[in-house]
Parts: C-alpha cells; structure tokens; sequence
C-alpha cells in the first residue's frame, strides 16, 4: 500500500523546544502522526501521514468500553554527525502484533509499519533533539474504534503512531532510585495479558504506584500473583539482580513484558562472560543476600529509561539500601554500552542498530 503524505501549512506548525534540559517525558509531540483504520472484509487500508489532530471516537467505541488497546514504546536517536538510528525496531513491531493477536485485534505487516515509522521519522527529523541521553520517543499504537456494545472483538480498528522528543525518563536522572514492595497488589498473574503491551495493564497498576510515590517511591516492585514472594517486574520495567557472579532476572513465564531492552542486557552480559540466569528469585532470597552481603547490585531495564540502577529497597516495614545506594558497575557498563550502540558512538556486533538516513538524507525528505 502507498503511504500518502499531507504536510501540516508552515503557520500551524508547532514551536520546537528550545531548552532540551527541559523536555522531561511525554509531554511534547510533533506536528504530524500516521494514522490507518481497520475494517473486517477490508483490513487495513489509507495508511496516512497527516498533521496532529485530536481522534473523533463515538462514544460507544469499544475501545472505551472493553480495552481492546495495546501500544508500544520505541525511540529514534540522532547520531554526532546528524545520522538517524533505530534500535532493533522489529523486536517491537513483533511484540506489538503478539499483543494483537493476544486481544483479538489484526495484525500490522511488518514492513509496512517500518516504512510509515521511517517516513514518519524522517519527515519530523527537525524534532530529533541532540543532547546526550535525548531522543525522539515513538508511541505505536492501536484501539478498537467500532460504534458497539457487547463483549466480542471489535470489527474496526485505528493503529496510529504519535511521536515527540524526550529527555530523562525518570526526574532523578541515571541515579538510584528507591522502590517500593507491595504484598498487597498484584500487576498480572498467569494465564493473563502481562506478557503484552495493553492498556488495562497499565491501569492496573495505577493505584499500587500511586501509594508508594505517596511514601517517596520512585517505583513499585511487584511480586508474583499466586504466591506474593517472588520477584516479577519493576514498575513498568523488567528486573534484575547481581548476587554473588549471577546476573539474575525473572523468566519469561507470560505474566511479565518480553522487554528488547531486558533481551539486549542479557544477550551483552553474557558476552562480556557474565553469569546470566533466568529464574524465580523469591523476596526471601533477596533479603537473605542482602543481609549477607551478596546482593551487589539492582537495576531495571526498558525503553525509556534503558537501565535504571536501584539503590533501595522498601520491604514490609523497612528500607534496604543496595551497594551503599550507588550505581554498581555492571549497571553502569549495561547503560553505556547501550547508550553508545543506540547513538552509533560505538561498534555494534549484534545488528540491533539500523541507520534510516544520515544527515543530508534526514534533511532532505520529503
């Protein structure tokens, strides 16, 4: 199918950030999205790259209704000499269409939504920020638009990708964050949607987060549904321990994220020779390693914040500081190595990098 373009008139354009210390996280977009609707007999058809708009919805579309919503988080980044990068973009593209297929809802070609992401991308190139640890983040996105009540999939769909440049994910910045333990509140259990990127997921886990900020929390740390004792995920993101030589992080049993960025720390760390284990790691063990000095380190991982190192821990009444509450070094390595693959600053041995344009070519689409 041909994408077609409609440029927004030069006087409706927005006004570009000037101060990109001052960006922050999801606040700001750029001045044109991609948008393709879904029919049942049809499939997808008028892929469109238009000006922003606000979405016209009747009010008994069953997105509002039922959920049928599911997104994912990817960013572009600008390179030192103006290139423009991807990092592994597939992965998620992938992950979006198991989300899909999850919630009843089509599926997206493959190819076809890597071109309307790149032509997206390279049409609002001007929006790329340049500052270290910026970058452009990029909001896929799909919901179930049918005028309808009753519970059954949906028969029209809108998949659209907004964009806008970011800062720093998290306000601390690449510093240790604290987090909180719930016993209390659960994020998914087996059998559910955890392993996709759906909106009532996110929902869900609104009220837990909520009280722990209440407390001075950056994050919660949620446990597993069944037993309440062992770890799953950390806040929106996947995580991982250093006790003792093991790098240690939950397995992919269906009720946490399938994370790219959680893959990419894997797959470096055990390139660097790393001990890495995919396991069950219960509240228990975690205590106990760091009552004796085991525990050397916690961090989390995903697409905004790539790693963010962990160095406090709330548990049932207490607080348990991590490595005196400094970044460790495994931690740091992780967010440099990826850091530098993303922005073409260093070699990338596993092919996850893909350059969309270099300078001259970013400038001149379309």
């Amino acid at each position: 199918m041909e994408i077609k373009v409609i440029q927004a008139a030069p006087e409706k354009r927005k006004t570009k950030p000037t101060d990109e210390a001052k960006l922050g996280f999801g606040k700001i977009f750029t001045d044109h999205f991609f948008t393709m609707p879904y029919h049942a007999g049809r499939s997808w058809h008028d892929p469109l790259i238009e000006p922003c708009r606000p979405l016209q919805l009747d009010p008994s579309a069953m997105c509002l209704h039922y959920a049928q919503e599911i997104f994912e988080g990817m960013k572009a980044y600008r390179g030192k000499d103006g290139a423009i990068f991807l990092f592994r973009p597939t992965e998620n593209i992938r992950r979006m269409n198991v989300s899909a297929e999850r919630l009843c809802m089509p599926q997206v070609d493959e190819n076809l939504f890597l071109e309307a992401l790149t032509k997206l991308i390279l049409l609002e190139e001007d929006w790329i920020p340049h500052g270290s640890g910026t970058s452009l983040y990029i909001r896929p996105t799909m919901i179930a638009t049918e005028p309808a009540l009753g519970v059954h999939p949906a028969n029209e769909y809108l998949f659209f990708i907004i964009m806008g440049p970011v800062g720093a994910y998290y306000p601390e910045g690449f510093s240790p964050t604290k987090i909180f333990v719930t016993e209390e509140y659960s994020r998914s259990a087996p059998g559910g949607t955890g392993y996709c990127k759906a909106g009532g997921n996110y929902a869900a886990s609104l009220y837990a987060s909520e009280i722990a900020k209440k407390m001075g929390y950056t994050q919660v740390l949620w446990l597993d549904s069944v037993e309440r004792k062992y770890v799953e995920e950390v806040g929106t993101s996947n995580m991982f321990f250093v006790i003792g030589d093991e790098l240690i992080t939950a397995p992919l049993t269906g009720t946490i994220l399938p994370g790219v960025t959680r893959d990419s720390v894997i797959r470096l760390a055990k390139s660097w020779g790393v001990k890495v284990v995919e396991r069950r790691l219960s509240m228990d063990e975690v205590m106990g390693a760091i009552a004796d000095g085991a525990l050397r380190e916690a961090f989390a991982s995903g697409t905004a914040a790539i790693v963010s190192p962990i160095g406090l821990i709330y548990y049932r009444g207490r607080e348990y500081p991590i490595n005196e509450r400094k970044t460790g070094s495994l931690t740091e390595r992780l967010y440099n190595e990826i850091l530098q693959i993303q922005y073409g600053q260093k070699d990338d041995p596993f092919g996850w990098r893909i350059k969309i344009a270099d300078g001259s070519e970013a400038q001149s689409f379309p």
